[in-house]
């Protein structure tokens, strides 16, 4: 059921909003030089790496410099890109992840290799589900930029606190996981991204 449900509004999401990805495409063609999407290697369901799609926010080779991203002032972010990960459109190419059946709308937030390597046995847990667009972890944490922004070392922060708190919503959401848990998370990120 989940996957017919991913399958059939991952397509008319896509047919519905492509006048408004089109535009996005353009303005961030205008805004700077670059792709328009951003591939990341990033780690899915039974521990298996796949690329996630999103809309470019920050200029050519930005990963090189951290693969976090600190505040909505990061230089490496682009004009538009402050536009974009302000309202989460930066994640809608993520139905194309969805459509193709590596994502689900709902699940745990897929992780970089380099952090996933540091999940113990019980966080592995959430590898075992299709990572989604949104999550428990995408509501609580949505500042997460911000809350990195005041830490004095944002990569610590994230390691020791930050993502381990991700991961126990995420166990969290295994263990309360179906149809219904699946679209009040929908609804709960929309409400959240509207606010």
């Amino acid at each position: 059921m989940k996957r017919i449900f991913d399958l059939l509004f991952s397509f008319l999401g896509l047919v519905i909003l492509s006048p408004f990805l089109l535009v996005i495409a353009i303005l961030i063609v205008i805004d700077s030089k670059g792709d328009i999407f951003y591939l990341q290697q990033r780690v899915g369901k039974d521990n298996k790496d796949f690329n996630i799609f999103k809309f470019r926010t920050m200029r050519p080779n930005s990963d090189k410099q951290g693969l976090l991203t600190v505040g909505a002032k990061d230089s490496r972010i682009t004009k538009i890109g402050v536009f974009l990960r302000k309202y989460k459109i930066d994640e809608l190419p993520q139905l194309i992840n969805v459509l193709i059946g590596n994502m689900s709308f709902v699940g745990p937030r897929p992780e970089v290799r380099k952090y996933v390597d540091l999940y113990n046995s019980e966080q592995k847990k959430v590898l075992t589900v299709k990572p989604g667009i949104t999550d428990y972890a995408s509501i609580e944490y949505s500042n997460e930029n911000e809350l990195l922004a005041r830490s004095e070392n944002p990569e610590k922060t994230y390691i020791e606190e930050i993502m381990p708190a991700k991961l126990e919503l995420n166990l969290k959401y295994i263990k309360e996981a179906s149809l219904l848990t699946d679209i009040k998370i929908i609804f709960k990120t929309f409400a959240k991204i509207v606010s």
